[in-house]
């Protein structure tokens, strides 16, 4: 964060309207902006200024955006928005698999795209300091030390692969976390493929921590990339 106190924003962005755009709108709410065209000084500025938040096009004239978000995460943890028009649920999962903390599609609304990065520098604000002894968002309190999870005060029974995968999403939260991430983190690595695995728990936990599982309000899909826990 800046000397004034400003939240400092980097754009790597290669279309002018859309920089412009972006620099106007994040401007007037408070926000540091710097900008670029290309994905070399993209690089350069983001080690140079050390940005409190990365806004990432992917497709720019000089070098793939998942190179840049690979050679940004090979030193530092600074939140990466990736903002492109490649809409398919591969280029999501890539991204977010390649160290990018959530994706925005274009063409895309600025409310949104300012709450997802409320949401990032909220997280980025807490990363490294030890986990919360207790998780609370509305009624759902999650307690990592305890390994208690309790809903309006009462305590909910989860089997061990429950908990793990809910604990996963707890530590993560308010960032998408893709199928392979939590098959990873939760089954193992030889278990990547298995994504009917993560389907199947997430109903689980959904069915015992939502009032309406068919409508969540915790227990967030992105389709076809993952799942957010909420972070309010």
């Amino acid at each position: 964060m800046s000397s004034a106190g400003k939240v400092t924003v980097l754009v790597v962005e290669d279309e002018p309207q859309i920089r412009r755009f972006l620099h106007t709108s994040l401007a007037g709410q408070g926000y540091r902006i710097l900008e670029t065209a290309t994905g070399r000084e993209g690089l350069s500025m983001a080690a140079s200024h050390t940005p409190d938040l990365v806004i990432l096009d992917l497709g720019l004239p000089d070098m793939d955006g998942l190179d840049i978000i690979r050679e940004v995460r090979a030193w530092g943890n600074m939140p990466i928005l990736v903002l492109t028009a490649r809409g398919k649920e591969r280029d999501k999962v890539t991204a977010l698999d390649a160290g990018a903390d959530d994706y925005v599609t274009k063409p895309f609304g600025m409310a949104e795209l300012t709450a997802r990065m409320r949401v990032l520098l909220r997280h980025a604000a807490t990363r490294g300091l030890d986990d919360p002894s207790a998780v609370i968002i509305g009624g759902l309190t999650i307690d990592l030390a305890r390994r208690a999870v309790l809903l309006d005060g009462t305590r909910v029974r989860l089997t061990p692969r429950e908990y793990a995968t809910l604990a996963v999403l707890t530590r993560a939260r308010g960032k998408v976390v893709t199928h392979r991430q939590l098959l990873q983190e939760v089954w193992g690595p030889e278990f990547v493929e298995q994504s009917h695995y993560v389907r199947i728990y997430l109903q689980r936990l959904r069915s015992k921590l939502e009032a309406i599982p068919a409508r969540p309000r915790y227990l967030i899909s992105e389709p076809g990339v993952g799942y957010r826990l909420v972070d309010e």
